[in-house]
């Protein structure tokens, strides 16, 4: 059973576009002691588009054994192509992890019946003994695996028991539930919509695959167990107190050119890791195409931050001791985010 906050943990890189393995176990260790219930290795927010495949063994390896069995770990395994998402599962399928997740296959845009028949199915009938999660992003992938297919899968497949929701739809996930049945764990994909997902009846969230739980994770896993144990006033205390940060996982801003006003969106996971380096976190750059945020943009993410840490301290003060560093002071510290904006646009 999947249920709880699971990190979808960034991928630090040294300065030289390297893993950096070093920081990757003090981050496994920071979430570990902060009582997360798992950790996601290799997923979107751990920039999985731009690690090649041995890159990606190797995080996902190296975060096995970083946990040593102490929560759980989900490998991101999925890809538009079912060869390459049998041939890495095969590869990573002893290193200890519990269960993959299966993103849609983005781009080539198969129909919800061929996700079911010709990706999801297929991998849960190779790799019987792992726990599949469907990924449904119907923004990132350009298709959706759709409830009533999620549904055949869970009924036919005894490893189907999860799924990772960021469809955005909150009637979806409802559909989800309606098809499903209890029996299906649906973990929120998408922070700003964790809350609702846990205290909707009709929906009866497990938890959420969260990204400012890189920064926040203890607070992240205490609003997931309220949630499911019907603690309504403590779920709703806490998702208040995160709200600033889980607005921020995107952020969007207007941003001027000679030709005119352009929307600038800084994806996920470029505020969070941004954040990170700032926290003196040692997440290192995110790699090409993504790049650096604007300035209005950092501005908008450091006033955030500023607030959760004016308004509730507690749940960034473990930055400080496991980091050993001064979070107060450098988030008001300009030297802190040298280098981490385009200073002209």
């Amino acid at each position: 059973m999947f249920q709880g906050c699971y990190t979808a943990l960034i991928t630090p890189f040294t300065a030289d576009g390297d893993v950096d393995s070093e920081t990757l176990r003090r981050l496994v260790e920071f979430q570990i002691v902060q009582g997360v219930s798992g950790i996601l290795a290799v997923g979107t927010t751990g920039e999985s588009a731009t690690l090649n495949w041995d890159e990606h063994s190797e995080v996902i390896e190296k975060i096995a054994n970083y946990t040593d069995g102490r929560c759980q770990v989900i490998a991101g395994t999925g890809s538009n192509s079912v060869a390459e998402t049998m041939e890495h599962t095969r590869e990573i399928e002893d290193a200890g992890v519990d269960g993959i997740l299966l993103v849609e296959p983005y781009y080539n845009g198969p129909s919800s019946i061929e996700i079911r028949r010709e990706y999801m199915g297929p991998v849960a009938e190779e790799f019987a003994e792992l726990e599949v999660i469907p990924y449904v992003i119907p923004g990132r992938s350009g298709t959706q695996l759709l409830p009533e297919d999620l549904a055949l899968l869970h009924k036919n497949y005894d490893n189907i028991n999860t799924v990772k929701e960021a469809s955005g739809s909150l009637d979806n996930v409802r559909r989800t539930r309606d098809c499903c049945g209890d029996g299906l764990s649906i973990l929120s994909g998408n922070d700003g919509q964790t809350h609702a997902m846990l205290v909707d009846e009709d929906i009866k969230g497990s938890g959420a695959v969260s990204v400012m739980s890189n920064l926040m994770p203890g607070g992240v896993q205490a609003m997931a167990e309220a949630g499911v144990k019907g603690d309504r006033e403590e779920a709703d205390r806490l998702n208040e107190a995160m709200t600033p940060l889980f607005e921020c996982v995107s952020v969007k801003t207007q941003e001027s050119s000679p030709y005119g006003k352009r929307l600038c969106k800084s994806r996920n996971p470029l505020p969070v890791k941004t954040l990170m380096s700032i926290l003196g976190m040692h997440s290192g750059c995110v790699r090409p195409p993504l790049g650096k945020m604007t300035r209005q943009g950092l501005d908008r993410l450091l006033e955030a931050a500023r607030g959760v840490w004016d308004e509730n301290p507690q749940l960034l003060a473990p930055i400080s001791e496991h980091f050993n560093v001064d979070v107060g002071k450098r988030l008001h510290d300009a030297s802190c985010a040298e280098g981490l904006v385009y200073e002209e646009l």
